[in-house]
């Protein structure tokens, strides 16, 4: 249910609510509803240890367009965390199994498309809930394996650095990863930490885990249609990485897209560069498929609806 409103902008209203994961516990979000005639429903499904707030540009940019906007913090991050993060005691599967699930059912309405965007771990979440069928299409920027081997050297030597040398004292100190002392995001829960280091040491991330070996059935139940979009300077998710991570949709209707960052008028875009200002070029690419969807939508349920009435 909504809680208290935040604020009203000139296009839009922005609006504190919170709702239950499945398990029950409490998840913070932000819902974003244009002035217009609502044409779908997106719900933003973050990268890991970024809060919801860093996607704020784009919900509102997404009003403008008639589509109504649901954020949220995932469990044990930024306002969905608890008052301590020692001791709490999660997987990071989690987000995307009782966090993404509840998301989709609180924003799904049967008159209305559902289109998930994602960011890095975001679109491996799609694949974790249990209720993809309800999803229309996502839009994922900057999903991968999240194996070093799949970056350039230097970027795969920092990697190795923060996982094997810095990381571990912080967390065994604090008793969870505080990130945020690095500028990095948000503190991340023990378990998050521990599962994500794990997995990275994989080319195929998860998915050569034999603790989670169901994991391959589960992504290959969705048949949703899914754009993979990677920069060609994200050097945490190129396209080897995308392609290691997203050949496990393997029923879906996949979509690849690479990108230039010159192409968009930009210097760089990196791992973050999709949601920060000045990225409003892709997101209209984005939001022009979908409303291609939306109108190819419209006019099939037109023609089925003339071949009913003259039946």
């Amino acid at each position: 249910m909504a809680n208290v409103a935040l604020n009203t902008a000139q296009n839009f209203q922005v609006e504190s609510v919170k709702f239950y994961a499945h398990d029950g516990y409490p998840l913070s979000g932000i819902r974003y509803i244009p002035s217009q005639q609502i044409k779908a429903n997106i719900i933003v499904c973050c990268a890991t240890g970024v809060p919801q707030l860093f996607y704020r540009r784009f919900a509102e940019y997404a009003t403008q367009y008639g589509y109504q906007v649901l954020t949220f913090d995932y469990r044990g991050v930024a306002k969905s965390a608890p008052m301590t993060l020692k001791g709490f005691q999660m997987s990071y599967l989690d987000w995307g199994h009782l966090d993404l699930t509840a998301a989709i059912d609180y924003s799904f309405d049967a008159q209305l498309p559902l289109f998930i965007v994602g960011h890095s771990y975001g679109g491996q979440a799609l694949g974790l809930s249990k209720n993809h069928d309800k999803v229309t299409a996502m839009y994922c920027f900057g999903t991968g394996a999240g194996w070093a081997g799949y970056m350039p050297f230097k970027e795969r030597f920092k990697v190795s650095v923060m996982w094997n040398i810095i990381f571990p004292p912080m967390v065994a100190f604090k008793g969870y990863l505080p990130w945020s002392k690095l500028n990095m995001g948000a503190d991340l829960p023990l378990g998050v930490y521990q599962q994500w280091r794990r997995w990275c040491k994989n080319p195929t991330y998860f998915f050569a885990d034999p603790e989670y070996a169901s994991l391959k059935d589960q992504y290959a139940q969705v048949k949703t249609k899914i754009y993979a979009v990677s920069a060609l300077d994200d050097d945490w998710a190129l396209p080897n990485s995308r392609q290691a991570f997203m050949q496990h949709y393997r029923n879906a209707d996949l979509h690849f897209i690479d990108i230039q960052a010159k192409d968009y008028g930009l210097k760089e875009i990196g791992h973050m560069g999709y949601f920060r200002k000045g990225a409003e070029r892709i997101w209209d690419e984005m939001l022009n498929a979908f409303n291609a969807m939306i109108n190819t939508d419209i006019v099939d349920a037109r023609m089925v609806n003339t071949h009913i009435a003259q039946s």
